[in-house]
Order: structure tokens, then C-alpha cells, then sequence
């Protein structure tokens, strides 16, 4: 082995395969950039050509520039006075300081819980007093801080080991509480949000179904001009429609098949008649009263003058104000419409009175103004009702449609009376035994509970059939279901084959058939039963 090196010394692994590197010895220095060594000890020429040698004095005279510098340094560090922001974390004021900026922290946030618990009424007092008393505790020593700059280390110690104690616990009463206080906090949040949205749905509902009624119940325009054109042809030629025509035998002979239609629609009304004629197998044996407002009744009048039913069907116009009983001493309905305690049209609660209107009839039939017959309704009056008043379709199913719908049995009187669970049935096609009315005195039954819903706490007054469902309970006889098929008004899903089987079809809803909004899969079934001849359909602009 070649016994070359550096000084005297044997190369190592290290010196051979690692870069030169800069010595911490100042006075080593200038010996670092002169050359770099081979394995064999050997200077290698730098990039330039010829290695740098520099000479002796002017490495003394470098390294002892860098010593004064060194020294200057260190002499300028120890002359320079302490800064105000550099005071030790160990000094009293320092630790004054950071004592009462933790005890202000805590104070604050335990205020914070303490008002939070207050705001939740926290069942547990103990715990709002914690929060309090630990609270002012540390304002207190806060306050106590921030009056005294500086204290002497013998005064500081006692008020650092209180304010650590206070603040351990203070965290630790934080920590067990924070839990339940964001759980509370959440459900406290969801119950305000949840609320907020059933009232807003609620109010949207009660709009909703505002809208809708006075969509459904508002008489369109071309209806009205209906109604103007026929009264302006009753004042162009008055001698051409009696005022009180000479009442038929027939209007008052039990062995007919009568039936009630309470309506202020002349066109709607027409259509319920022409509907049922055309499917009557004999037609002179049908009779028709047609019980409307008193303005509206020269209307009815010119309608049925210029086109008169066919086929020998009797119809009979009468106006509301032709009834002498129906007055505010007698009828509840009335005297609250007249005492302003209801708004609700009075031709739909005029069915109540039916016994009384028809006195000499035994059994009727009520048929709806949004109804189109396709079969003969003759069999309707050998439906055997058991001895009940009402035979009508039911319209519950599973759980829906059901008493608890339509009535509020959070009253006494309604939970003591009714069952919840009751099936509910639908108005469109009834069989009234007038005489088992009559038997058990159900109009003056519908009377004492009009009497006890004068504030409306029973059932909604807009709606009538609640009045019915409560009159008639226990007293209704369910009809087979293709008596009467109803949704055309709301339902777009009706089976083809359940409509052609239906004896009556009921356009119940919104989407009335004379309205524009009606359904078209179902529009053509009503109006196939317009009197188109009626020059004023076309004057009115009528779509059919």
C-alpha cells in the first residue's frame, strides 16, 4: 500500500469519496480553496489552470479581519439594551399578564354558557350556578389583575396558583358541558326550523286551498255572459216566459223517479239533464228539480223555454226565496249568513231541507251540477237502504279518506259521537228516504250541529260534507262502487274501463269540465252533452 496523505496520514474512505468541506477553524480558512486532494495525495489543477497558492501573511491578515468582526459583535450584543417586547415569560409582569388575559378568556366564554343555558331553560339550576359563579370569580380576579403593574414574587405566586386552579376547573366544567349544549342547541335549531316550516306550509295550504275554491266556485266569464245573454232575452220579450208556470202533477207524484239538483249553473245543469234523459229507458218517468238562486231563476227559465227536454222529461224551476220556511228563525245556516258568522253558499246547504222542500215525495235522488250520467238511474229507487236515510258510494281506503279527515276529534263531543275510523262517502249521487229522514229528525240534527260548529271547531265551515257525514252517521247505506265513480276533477289516472262502467261519472275538484283547466282525456265525456244549438254558446265564446 502506498503510504501517501495529507500531513502525514493515511487517506480514509471518508477523505476519498466525500466533497471538500469548509473548516469552523478561522485560521484554517485560507487553506480550503487552495486544492483538492487524489487518493494519492496530488493537487489537481483548478478550472483556471494553475492551482491558487496564496501566501502566508495575507492569510494572517484575513483571519484576523474575521476576528474583529467576531468581536465587534459579540461587543455591540452585550452593549445593547433589552427591548420592551423581549422581557422574559418568567418575569412577574410577564406572568401578570398572561394570568389575567386567560382568566378574561374564560370568564367570557363561561358568560357565554351561562347565558346560553339561561336561553334553553336548563332543567338543572346547579349547573346554570356554576357557570355563573365561576364566571364572576374570574372577572373578579381579572379585575384584581389589571389594578396592580407588578407585584413581588411572594404576592404573584398565590394569584397564579388560584387563577390556574379556577381556570383547570372552569375547563373542565366547559368540556362536560359543551356536549350537551351543542346537542341541545341543534334540537332547539331544528325545532325553530321545523316549526317555521309547518307554519309556512300550513299558511301555504290554507292559500292554497283558498285559491282553488275560488278558482272551482268563481263563475268564468263565458258563463257569465251566459247567464246576462238568457236574462236579456227574458227582458226583450217577458210575455214569451211565464213567471210562475203551472206546476205538473207529475212534481208532486211519489211513483216517478224525482231528483234534487241545487245550482245556480244553467249550462252545468242542462248537461246533468240531457245526460240522464238520453240513458233513461223511459224518460217520462223522470223528474227534475232544479232549486237555484233567485236571480238566477229567469235564466234557468229562457234555457229551458228555448230548448226544452226531450223525450218527455218533467223539470221543475224553482228558486230558494219559494220555500217559506227557509228563514233565520228557523235555520241556523241562514241566520248565521245573515249575522255575518259565515260565508258558505247557501244552495249547498239547501240538501238539508230536502223532507221539507218535497213533502209529498217518499224517496229522491241527489245528483251533483258536475256530473254526467251514462246508465239508467231508474234502479236507484229499488235499492233497498236496510231502513237507513242515505245510500251513497264510499270513498275510503286503507287508512285515508276516513271520519278523522273531516272532523276535529280533539273536541269531546265529536270524539264521544263518532268513530275516526269511519269510511267516509262523497256527495254526487245520494238516496234520501224522505221518510226515514223524516222518522228520525235528521235536519234537526244537522240544526244542533250547525249550532255547535258556529265558531268552527268541528269541522271546516266551507266544506258540507262533514255537516252530511255527521248528520247521517250510522245512517247511510253504502251504494256498489259503479253507482258513482268521482276524481275527474283531480284524478288523471282514472281506468277507460272504470269510467264506461259507471253509471254516473262526477267531475268533483278543481278542473271543472267547463273550465279551462279541466282535464282533455276527460273533457269530451261532458261535452258531448252541450247543446251546441244554443245560439248563445257561440255569442259567449264558449271552447267546446
Amino acid at each position: 500500500m502506498l503510504d501517501h496523505g495529507i500531513h502525514g496520514s493515511h487517506p480514509s474512505v471518508s477523505t476519498l469519496q466525500s466533497p471538500p468541506r469548509l473548516s469552523s477553524d478561522p485560521r484554517r480558512t485560507t487553506q480550503l480553496p487552495s486544492r483538492l486532494h487524489s487518493p494519492l495525495g496530488h493537487s489537481h489543477p483548478m478550472a483556471g489552470g494553475r492551482p491558487f497558492r496564496p501566501s502566508a501573511p495575507r492569510r494572517a491578515a484575513f483571519a484576523g479581519i474575521l476576528t474583529l468582526l467576531l468581536l465587534a459583535s459579540l461587543a455591540f450584543l452585550l452593549s445593547s439594551p433589552p427591548a420592551a417586547s423581549s422581557r422574559s415569560p418568567t418575569s412577574p409582569p410577564s406572568r401578570l399578564a398572561a394570568i389575567r388575559r386567560h382568566a378574561s378568556d374564560h370568564a367570557a366564554v363561561l358568560a357565554a354558557y351561562a347565558a346560553h343555558a339561561r336561553r334553553l331553560k336548563e332543567s338543572s339550576a346547579a349547573q346554570s350556578l356554576s357557570f355563573s359563579t365561576l364566571s364572576s370569580d374570574l372577572s373578579a380576579l381579572s379585575s384584581r389583575l389589571a389594578a396592580h403593574r407588578s407585584l413581588p414574587e411572594d404576592a404573584l405566586k398565590p394569584l397564579e396558583k388560584e387563577a390556574r386552579d379556577r381556570i383547570k376547573f372552569a375547563r373542565l366544567l366547559a368540556a362536560d358541558s359543551k356536549e350537551g349544549f351543542d346537542t341541545q342547541s341543534k334540537i332547539q335549531k331544528l325545532s325553530d326550523t321545523v316549526f317555521a316550516v309547518g307554519e309556512h306550509l300550513a299558511r301555504s295550504r290554507r292559500a292554497g286551498r283558498m285559491s282553488s275554491r275560488i278558482a272551482a266556485g268563481s263563475t268564468p266569464k263565458s258563463l257569465h255572459c251566459l247567464s246576462m245573454r238568457l236574462l236579456e232575452a227574458r227582458l226583450a220579450k217577458p210575455s214569451a216566459f211565464a213567471d210562475d208556470p203551472d206546476p205538473s202533477p207529475a212534481f208532486q207524484d211519489p211513483s216517478l223517479y224525482h231528483y234534487a239538483i241545487f245550482s245556480d249553473n244553467v249550462l252545468a245543469v242542462s248537461v246533468v239533464i240531457a245526460s240522464a234523459t238520453r240513458a233513461a229507458a223511459d224518460p217520462s218517468r223522470h223528474v227534475f228539480h232544479v232549486v237555484t238562486a233567485p236571480m238566477y231563476l229567469p235564466a234557468f227559465r229562457v234555457w229551458f223555454a228555448r230548448r226544452p227536454p226531450p223525450l218527455g222529461v218533467h223539470v221543475q224551476l224553482i228558486a230558494y226565496s219559494d220555500f217559506p220556511f227557509l228563514n233565520a228563525s228557523f235555520s241556523p245556516v241562514l241566520r248565521q249568513i245573515e249575522t255575518g258568522k259565515r260565508d258558505v253558499a247557501l244552495l249547498d246547504y239547501l240538501r238539508f231541507y230536502l223532507p221539507d222542500m218535497f213533502p209529498a215525495l217518499q224517496r229522491v235522488v241527489l245528483l251533483e251540477d258536475d256530473v254526467v250520467v251514462q246508465k239508467d238511474l231508474a234502479g236507484l229507487w229499488h235499492v233497498d237502504l236496510d231502513g237507513k236515510v242515505n245510500g251513497a258510494v264510499e270513498m275510503c281506503f286503507g287508512g285515508f279518506r276516513r271520519y278523522r279527515k273531516y272532523l276535529n276529534f280533539t273536541q269531546d263531543i265529536v270524539r264521544e259521537r263518532f268513530s275516526p275510523g269511519a269510511c267516509a262517502w262523497e256527495y254526487g249521487v245520494n238516496v234520501f228516504d224522505l221518510q226515514a229522514w223524516r222518522r228520525d229528525g235528521c235536519t234537526e240534527l244537522f240544526h244542533q250541529y250547525m249550532e255547535l260548529n258556529e265558531d268552527g271547531e268541528l269541522w271546516d265551515p266551507t266544506s258540507v260534507l262533514p255537516a252530511g257525514l255527521m248528520a247521517f252517521y250510522g245512517n247511510t247505506k253504502p251504494l256498489d262502487k259503479s253507482w258513482h265513480v268521482m276524481g275527474l276533477g283531480y284524478n288523471p289516472s282514472i281506468s277507460p274501463e272504470v269510467i264506461r262502467g259507471a253509471a254516473v261519472i262526477h267531475f268533483n275538484g278543481n278542473m271543472k269540465p267547463w273550465l279551462d283547466v279541466a282535464f282533455n282525456q276527460y273533457k269530451a265525456l261532458w261535452t258531448k252533452h252541450v247543446d251546441t244549438e244554443m245560439e248563445f254558446l257561440t255569442l259567449c265564446n264558449f271552447g267546446l
